[in-house]
């Protein structure tokens, strides 16, 4: 489980680390925009994207 969980973050931050590479300026341009969307509306995507994420890693095992 322990080691599942790792390879999990590894990915993750892989993953992180292609956007920055591939696109740096689009992601600064991202990360400019998202200063202007309120705590809420961002929590709440937050939310939705572990709800999805749950769901799909339920599918996949």
């Amino acid at each position: 489980m322990k080691s599942e969980l790792a390879a999990a973050l590894c990915l993750v931050l892989v993953l992180e680390g292609l956007f920055l590479f591939a696109s740096p300026r689009l992601w600064k341009r991202m990360a400019e925009q998202m200063q202007q969307v309120d705590r809420r509306t961002l929590r709440m995507i937050g939310g939705g994207m572990i709800v999805v994420g749950l769901v799909m890693l339920k599918i996949v095992h």
